[in-house]
């Protein structure tokens, strides 16, 4: 299979949507979430989206084949919250490998099978690596600023969990996403680097930070110039923006890091901002007017949808993209 470093240097490649967005269409209720399975689980597992890898995995492979229908180029494994600090919630914690092995499986036959069928344009895997529930940067006690909920350590080890089994189950590249939280997403990055070293592998990694508001900043105040500075010392494929903000609202960040990356650029926005009710009411229509000004200002080599984001978003946008040239990576000084 050509090597996605290669690719990017041809055409602009196109990520998938947003498998929460597309899991909420099934109205899924509380047994579905359970199956036979867990049907005596002692809490409440609605909600736990990466669990129906497990209860419901032809769901699963039907959302990944209709983006990959869309004309996406990679799709992501369905472990946003795939880690034991964040399946603590659910009490979980045990489920972790398990979860993230068969979740790469998952999206990895769905990919294979779209590769056989059109092998000059092979699907890529990428294993999603999601930000936890707590923050390893700032207090979420207002009055003890000191305290910190989660420790860079307790963080290393349960990325390095997750990262292995998505390994183990296929997954071609690694998406460190939706990062709030340097300082989380760098303990997500040391436990890659230690994977690599130990099992003497190069796997290509996408860093996606997010900002969280008309500040630009993310949530634990870095500017889109000193989150890509702050990861810059790490082998990456990709830097750029998901989620939080609508395409429009992204442009001026993606001309930050764009002009100053050595690496690919990336942006998964959301279909618009959320409306009143936290529904997204972008049409694919709309948000693909916007993504061509990604393309038309030469900004991005993948670009692809989060939340709000359906098969008919990404199929408006691997329509616009498909005729532009990618963003030429910019030589180290």
């Amino acid at each position: 299979m050509e090597k996605i470093e290669d690719i990017l240097k041809k055409r602009i490649l196109v990520l998938d949507g947003a498998m929460g967005t597309m899991l909420q269409r099934y109205k899924f209720k509380e047994e579905d979430f359970r199956g036979e399975r867990f049907k005596d689980w002692p809490s409440d597992l609605q909600g736990n989206n990466d669990l129906l890898s497990l209860t419901r995995p032809e769901a699963v492979k039907d959302i990944h084949r209709m983006f990959l229908e869309a004309g996406a180029d990679i799709i992501e494994t369905n472990t946003f919250s795939g880690t034991t600090i964040a399946m603590a919630d659910y009490g979980m914690e045990e489920l972790v490998y398990e979860l993230n092995y068969e979740s790469a499986k998952l999206a990895k036959q769905v990919a294979e099978e779209f590769t056989k069928k059109d092998p000059d344009k092979p699907r890529f895997v990428a294993g999603s690596i999601g930000p936890t529930n707590k923050t390893a940067s700032m207090s979420p006690d207002v009055n003890d600023p000191g305290y910190r909920a989660v420790s860079f350590d307790e963080l290393r080890i349960a990325y390095k969990q997750q990262v292995e089994a998505l390994l183990d189950g296929g997954s071609d590249i690694l998406l460190v996403e939706t990062i709030f939280d340097t300082l989380n997403a760098k303990a997500a990055l040391f436990a890659i680097e230690e994977v690599k070293d130990e099992r003497n592998i190069e796997v290509p990694v996408m860093v996606s930070g997010t900002i969280t508001d008309a500040s630009g900043r993310t949530l634990s105040g870095q500017t889109a110039e000193a989150f890509l500075i702050s990861v810059s010392h790490i082998p990456i494929l990709s830097i750029g923006f998901n989620c939080a903000l609508g395409a429009k609202q992204l442009v001026p960040h993606l001309e930050v890091i764009s002009a100053k990356s050595e690496f690919a650029t990336s942006a998964h926005p959301n279909a618009g901002l959320p409306n009143a009710f936290g529904e997204y009411d972008e049409t694919p229509e709309q948000m693909a007017a916007q993504v061509k000004e990604y393309v038309d200002k030469g900004l991005v080599n993948i670009v692809g949808g989060c939340c709000g984001t359906t098969p008919e978003h990404i199929k408006a946008i691997a329509n616009v993209v498909k005729d532009y040239e990618p963003r030429k990576l910019l030589t180290p000084a």
